[in-house]
């Protein structure tokens, strides 16, 4: 069936208009990104049989290899392009800095929750810091490295300037592990107490190194793993 042959209210992008885009499923928001669809199909077909290939899953869509997703019939490099850029769109969103976050990074799980739209599903480690204010509310956050499956290598020297120059009371660092197992490593243990020392010297309390995974989390504070 024809996209047009449905009656409005079925439609992806009518149905947007007059019942905005929280009232849409996945499958619908897919088709206004992709446009149109193919003589085999209509454009909920074409989106549902991407959301098939991706599990049902969003996320997993977003790490597909875009040449698995362009060889789909109905997707080409011009409807990848948009998709890809909507499922970054709704990341950036997520991490946006609004400025000062009024509430407190104190507990492991509210810097999980906050970390987990840029980390989750990722291939490769990105390495994070959070720089806070003396009452530990987040001022900002930057991604300061970016490695492959297992390491990255962060400067203890760039992550005090960054902390210096937003005159941070305190940081959190915050990297994912793409294996899926969040407890750290040697090279975890290391990195963390090069950069105790680098923030004892600056007298900026470095309060937790977070180690990210899709589900769970690892909290060198929590687990009194001895920062130094």
């Amino acid at each position: 069936m024809r996209i047009k042959e449905l009656c409005a209210d079925e439609r992806p992008r009518e149905k947007m208009l007059s019942k905005g885009p929280g009232a849409l499923s996945d499958a619908e928001l897919l088709a206004i990104l992709i446009g149109s669809g193919t003589r085999k199909g209509n454009v909920l077909e074409v989106a549902n049989r991407l959301l098939s290939a991706a599990e049902g899953r969003l996320s997993r869509l977003s790490r597909m290899d875009p040449v698995e997703v362009m060889a789909m019939d109905g997707i080409g490099p011009g409807r990848y392009a948009s998709i890809a850029s909507g499922l970054e769109l709704g990341k950036r969103c997520f991490m946006e800095n609004p400025g000062v976050v009024k509430t407190p990074m104190s507990d492991p799980s509210v810097v999980y929750k906050l970390m987990l739209p840029r980390l989750k599903g990722l291939d490769h480690e990105e390495f994070w810091v959070l720089f806070l204010t003396r009452a530990n509310y987040l001022i900002h956050k930057e991604m300061l490295s970016l490695g492959g499956l297992s390491a990255t290598v962060v400067d203890p020297r760039l992550v005090m300037r960054k902390a210096l120059e937003k005159r941070a009371c305190g940081i959190i660092l915050v990297h994912n592990h793409p294996s899926g197992n969040p407890m750290p490593g040697d090279e975890d243990l290391k990195r963390t107490a090069a950069l105790k020392k680098a923030s004892d010297t600056f007298d900026i309390s470095l309060l937790d190194h977070i180690i990210v995974c899709d589900d769970r989390f690892f909290s060198f504070a929590d687990n009194q793993v001895y920062l130094a």
